[in-house]
């Protein structure tokens, strides 16, 4: 009796896997095995960015947050911890984007909490 490979499933999966990978550079993009690890490395770095693109984005906040606080002569610190005593929750993306489209609004925020 012959051996039997699922030689079609197998194709398939080489087919979408070099699919993924078109546009890597030199045999990351053409060779089975080379293409492959570099595909499952790319997933990976995929799955740990996600989560890292949100506290670089928190960090970007709070700088435009402290940079905005203190032209109005508050740190970025004290400018929370006042928001904080006096009940004002907006969170630092509204906080942000206040500080970057909107001045007024945001100077309004800060007398409020002075």
């Amino acid at each position: 009796m012959p051996r039997a490979v699922n030689a079609v499933a197998a194709r398939q999966k080489r087919k979408k896997v070099l699919k993924r990978t078109r546009g890597y550079w030199g045999r990351r993009s053409n060779v089975w095995t080379v293409a492959k690890n570099a595909y499952e490395k790319g997933l990976s770095y995929a799955y740990r960015d996600r989560r890292k693109k949100k506290s670089e984005f928190r960090a970007l906040w709070i700088q435009r947050i402290n940079a905005a606080a203190r032209e109005h002569g508050m740190s970025y610190s004290v400018f929370m911890g006042k928001l904080k005593k006096n009940g004002i929750e907006i969170n630092r993306k509204v906080l942000a984007d206040l500080a970057m489209n909107n001045p007024e609004a945001f100077a309004v925020i800060v007398n409020k909490v002075k």
